[in-house]
C-alpha cells in the first residue's frame, strides 16, 4: 500500500473512528490523541496490511490494542509514581493507639528470640537484618522452601510468645 492509497483511506475512515475512539477512552481530547496514535501505528505498519481485506477492521483492531497499551501503561504508572512522602504524610495525621507490647526493651525481645531453637531463629535473624530469602538459603546450604518456612514459623512462635507474656502481664496489673 502506497503512502497516497493509505492517506485516502485512512482519511475516509477518520468520521467512523473517533466514536470507536470516544468509546474506548469516554474524552473527546483522548479520543482525538488514540487516532493520531494510531494513524502513526497504522502508518508504520501499512507494509503488513493485506490488500483485499478490510482495512477498516485492520484499523480499528490497532486503535483497541494501542487503547489497551496505554491504559495498561497509565494504570502501571499510577501505582508506582506516587512519591513515598506523601503516604508518610497521610499517615502522620492518624493517631495509632499504642499498646503494652508494642513497649518491648530490646532486652525483652532479645530474650524471646533466645528462646527460639536455634534452626528457626538464625534465619529470621538474617532476613530481619535484611538479607533475601536466596541469600540465606545459599548461605545456609539449606532450600529456599525451608529458609521461608523456618522464618515464617519462627514469626509465629515470636508472636505467640509476645501474646502470652502481654497477656500474663496485663492478669498481673488486675
Amino acid at each position: 500500500m502506497t503512502t497516497i492509497e493509505f492517506n485516502c483511506h485512512f482519511n475516509s475512515l477518520q468520521h467512523k473512528l473517533l466514536p470507536f475512539a470516544y468509546r474506548l477512552t469516554n474524552n473527546v481530547e483522548d479520543a482525538k490523541d488514540l487516532i493520531q496514535e494510531t494513524a502513526m501505528r497504522a502508518y508504520t505498519n501499512k507494509e503488513k496490511f493485506e490488500t483485499g481485506t478490510n482495512f477498516k477492521a485492520w484499523v480499528t483492531t490497532i486503535m483497541r490494542n494501542t487503547f489497551i497499551n496505554i491504559y495498561r501503561k497509565k494504570k502501571n504508572r499510577a501505582t508506582s509514581s506516587e512519591p513515598a512522602d506523601s503516604y508518610i504524610f497521610v499517615n502522620e495525621n492518624h493517631a495509632v493507639d499504642n499498646t503494652a507490647h508494642s513497649n518491648m526493651t530490646m532486652v525483652e525481645l532479645d530474650g524471646i528470640m533466645r528462646t527460639l531453637d536455634n534452626i528457626y531463629r538464625t534465619p529470621f535473624q538474617l532476613f530481619f537484618e535484611g538479607y533475601k530469602y536466596e541469600e540465606i538459603a545459599e548461605n545456609m546450604n539449606l532450600p529456599i522452601g525451608t529458609v521461608k518456612s523456618r522464618i515464617f514459623f519462627a514469626r509465629q512462635k515470636l508472636m505467640e510468645t509476645i501474646n502470652f507474656s502481654y497477656a500474663y502481664d496485663t492478669t498481673m496489673l488486675n
